[in-house]
Parts: C-alpha cells; sequence; structure tokens
C-alpha cells in the first residue's frame, strides 16, 4: 500500500492544530496524561493479529520478535504513564521566602513545564518500539506535548495501523484536536518542514548518523533553534581482556556469535568493533568466532536500502588495506534459493595499528559483521580506545583483577560511552529508569539524555520558576499543601511533605 507524501499546506494544517492542542493539553492534570498514555497501550493490544501480520509482512521481522517488540512498546506507555502521574520528572523545587534576611529572600518555586509540539520520525529498525507509538512519543505525551509523527516508509502501513489506534484512545480520553497527526513522507523535504515549521519545539530521532545529523543541523539553522534528540548508532566496542580471554575465548566467541547476528545485526547496539591483544587466547576467540558465524544462516534484511548498504559498507571494509576475512555465513553461500535481501553474517580482522591509521575502519556496518582489532599490547590497546568516537555503549569482557590493573584503559572507554558493560553484549537494552540510551556525539546529539526510560521524559519539557507567587495561584505541583503527593525537594530536603 503506498501513501502520498503531506504537501506544506497539510504540514501547516497539522503544525496549526498541534499548537492549538498544546494550549489545552499543556494544562491536563498528570493523571490525565496517564490515563491517555494507557489507554494507548490498550488499543495497541486490541489491534491484534492483523497488526502483528502487517509489520510481518512489511519488515520480513520474524512473528515472535514483533509480538515482543509490541508487548515492550505497550510496556513503555504503561511505565511512561506511571512515571509521568508520580511526578518525580518534574523536579519540582521550593525554596521558601525569609524575610528578615538582608536583602529578603523572596519565595522560589521551580518546576518542568512542556515545550510544545514534538516531531518524533519513526525508526527502520524498530516498527513499535521506536517509532509512531514508541518511546519518544510515550515521552512526549507525558511531558503535555501533543506528537506529530513522520512513518518511516519502509514499515507505513503498520505505522497508519498504529497511528489509528493512537487516535482511537484520543478520542475515548477526549483529547484536543490535533493532540496527534500522523505524517507520511518519502522526500526529505517533508522532514525539513516538519522540523522548521514555528511550532515545532523539539524533535525526537532514532536512525542514521546522515539523517540524525541533518535534522540536528536544520534544528540548529532555525530562527529559534530547538534541541533534535538524534539517536544515531554505534559500533558499540568491546574489550577483551587478557586475564577474562584466557579463561573463556571459547565461551565468549559463541556469546558474541549470537549478538553479533542478533536481529540480523539491525540493532544500534549491535558489536561492530571488538578489541584484543595478541595472544593465542585471541586466536582462539577468532577462529571459534568464524567457526560460529560460519553456521549462522543467512536472514532477511529489513527493507532493500538497509540490504544494500549493507553490502556497499561492509565490502568497503574488507577492501581496506590489511583488513582480512575471517569467516562468512556458509550457509547457500552461492545458491541461487538466497534471497536479495539476505544479509550475510561475516567477521573481518585488522591489527591495531592499521585500525589507527585507518578512520574507515572505525565506520558502523549496519548488519551481521564485527571486525576484531588485533593489538600489540595494553598501550596499543589504550590508543584504539582513546581513537574511538562517541558511542552508545562499550563493553569489557574482564575480570575484577583485568579492571583493577587497567585504569588507564577503563577510564579511557568510560569517556566514550553512555553505557558500560561489564561481561555481557550490548544488545538488548532494558526499559527502567537506570537506563541510558545515548552517549557522546556522535552517537547521540545531546549526551545528557537517552531515548530509553522514563527519565525521557525531560528531553520535551524546560524548568520554569515562580517568585512569590500566591499558594492559590502556583501549580498544584508547587502548592504549599502539595495535593499531588509528589516528591518535591523543599529547602533543599527530599519530602513529599507539605510547605
Amino acid at each position: 500500500m503506498s501513501y502520498q507524501d503531506f504537501t506544506n499546506e497539510e504540514i501547516e494544517t497539522a503544525m496549526q492544530q498541534a499548537w492549538e492542542a498544546f494550549h489545552i493539553y499543556r494544562k491536563f492534570s498528570l493523571a490525565q496524561r496517564a490515563a491517555f498514555m494507557k489507554a494507548i497501550a490498550i488499543e495497541l493490544e486490541n489491534a491484534g493479529d492483523e497488526l502483528i501480520q502487517t509489520v510481518m509482512r512489511e519488515s520480513h521481522l520474524p512473528e515472535a520478535r514483533m509480538r515482543g517488540e509490541r508487548a515492550r512498546t505497550i510496556f513503555q506507555l504503561n511505565s511512561y504513564a506511571e512515571a509521568c502521574e508520580r511526578g518525580t520528572w518534574l523536579d519540582a523545587r521550593i525554596d521558601t521566602a525569609i524575610a528578615d534576611k538582608t536583602p529578603p529572600k523572596p519565595d522560589i518555586r521551580k518546576m518542568l513545564v512542556p515545550l510544545g509540539p514534538v516531531v518524533v520520525f519513526g525508526a527502520s529498525n524498530f516498527p513499535f518500539a521506536y517509532s509512531t507509538a514508541g518511546g519518544d512519543t510515550a515521552c512526549a505525551f507525558a511531558a503535555g506535548c501533543p506528537v506529530i509523527v513522520k512513518a518511516h516508509p519502509a514499515h507505513a502501513e503498520t505505522s497508519e495501523m498504529v497511528a489509528k489506534a493512537i487516535l482511537t484512545a484520543a478520542d475515548k480520553c477526549n483529547m484536543p484536536k490535533g493532540i496527534f497527526t500522523h505524517v507520511h513522507g518519502t522526500s526529505f523535504e517533508v522532514g525539513k518542514a516538519l522540523v522548521m515549521h514555528p511550532h515545532t519545539k523539539a524533535v525526537g530521532f532514532t536512525g542514521s548518523y546522515l539523517g540524525g545529523k541533518q535534522l540536528f543541523d536544520w534544528g540548529n539553522q532555525r530562527k529559534e533553534p530547538i534541541p533534535v534528540f538524534s539517536e544515531m548508532g554505534s559500533v558499540n566496542p568491546v574489550f577483551l581482556m587478557p586475564e577474562k580471554l584466557d579463561t573463556g575465548a571459547s565461551e565468549i566467541a559463541q556469546q558474541y556469535a549470537g549478538s553479533i547476528t542478533l536481529g540480523v545485526g539491525q540493532f544500534c547496539t549491535n558489536p561492530g568493533i571488538i578489541i584484543g591483544i595478541e595472544s593465542e587466547a585471541l586466536k582462539t576467540f577468532i577462529h571459534d568466532l568464524g567457526k560460529a558465524i560460519q553456521k549462522i544462516e543467512p536472514a532477511l534484511m529489513l527493507h532493500q536500502g538497509i540490504t544494500e548498504n549493507y553490502k556497499k559498507n561492509k565490502g568497503n571494509a574488507l577492501l581496506q588495506e590489511e583488513v582480512h576475512l575471517v569467516a562468512e555465513s556458509e550457509y547457500l553461500q552461492g545458491s541461487e534459493t538466497l534471497p536479495k535481501l539476505a544479509g550475510i553474517p561475516t567477521i573481518a580482522t585488522a591489527t591495531g595499528q592499521a585500525f589507527l591509521n585507518n578512520p574507515v575502519l572505525h565506520q558502523e556496518v549496519f548488519g551481521p559483521y564485527a571486525i576484531i582489532i588485533r593489538c600489540k599490547d595494553m598501550n596499543e590497546m589504550i590508543a584504539v580506545a582513546k581513537n574511538l568516537e562517541g558511542q552508545l555503549t562499550s563493553t569489557l569482557m574482564a575480570t575484577d583483577n583485568d579492571i583493577t590493573e587497567n585504569d588507564k584503559l577503563v577510564e579511557a572507554v568510560k569517556n566514550i560511552c553512555g553505557r558500560f558493560i561489564l561481561n555481557g553484549v550490548p544488545t538488548g537494552v532494558e526499559v527502567c529508569l537506570s537506563q541510558h540510551h545515548g552517549g557522546p556525539f556522535p552517537a547521540s546529539t545531546d549526551s545528557r539524555f537517552g531515548s530509553v526510560g522514563a527519565d525521557g521524559i525531560r528531553r520535551f519539557a524546560r524548568p520554569i520558576a515562580f517568585q512569590n507567587w500566591s499558594n492559590v495561584l502556583l501549580p498544584d505541583e508547587l502548592k504549599d499543601e502539595n495535593p499531588l503527593g509528589i516528591w518535591r525537594t523543599v529547602n533543599d530536603e527530599l519530602t513529599k511533605a507539605a510547605v
């Protein structure tokens, strides 16, 4: 099914309606916002098998994965709704007046308030969790902001079905017209018009560096610059520490064969670079990882564009001097029955010096591919860490002794990542308050915020301080009696008590 790009006139109408809805919705209570989000979760569940079959057809993703992702999306909506109602994210602060101080200290109370209409760009690799009713949309609704979603063309029909679920929930909850708008557009002009529109006050994006950086640049070129929260992928380096590798090279290889090829490598947390120090244990790891990769069956990638980019970027990496192919999947290699959209699992290797000398080897190859970097010693491993750009995650496969004896490496790796993993894999992002799914540029455009967990609500809000306002005129969140029963910092003490 094909959909027409929105015209400039349709975008103007949508943004005007969102702006008008903002001035109504921003006054809705936390409980009303939470009820709306929970209603969306119910409608997503009610969409049933038809939604699952549609997304499978559009994305080539398996049924179990899509049922799990829908369940995750429903969990996000419900958990963020509960976080919204708890109100901790508001950062409510109260400093009461001191009249006899010289000069007198005024009464000042601060909280977060919504920014305004938020434009969300659907992600290609997560049709539910990072798309139409995904985390960015949930966070924006929780913050008190209307949402305009631009559907990803790769799963436009799925996005349309999810949009209808949101609009059904909005109708049932008596939300203002314009609280949610669903926009189609394959042209970059549609995206640019949405970002540049004066009523847009923030943007959420998950995808490629080129796409996210372009949105960020547009957001900063406006007469009124706006925050653009782009999560732009990562190579998620894994550092194999000597003592740990000596005790379990084969087991680690099996673990990472699964992580590299999970979801045909189409996760922003896919481990694309694995760094070790030359040793017999590293040779064992490379050998066993290669053998495991050879046995993994290629699977269909999301769409033709991703498949073509994977083949091009992988081919470019393998053509670089001093890069050597370790293994590819042997399943149906060369057979006419291997689908054109299949992503072939591949492992390569290069020296630490080659990596330091060649920026091409630093670049993400989005798909079931990883390169193993063989360093001559710990100093070269530290140099590799220091030459890596910002990452969503970094992982140490290490014993406690490996860590305590190599503080310089640990600190170097800590400087480049948003999530620091010990003895695990980066694939799999738990939805919880302590999660951080972001990282230093270019992993994201603002390392202070992440796109997973209810802390993401803060992205779409700003602080405002009320000075010398009478109690009756203050928002409920800041009134003396604390009618909402939320946690507040009152005269430097965190409490739920009345003032």
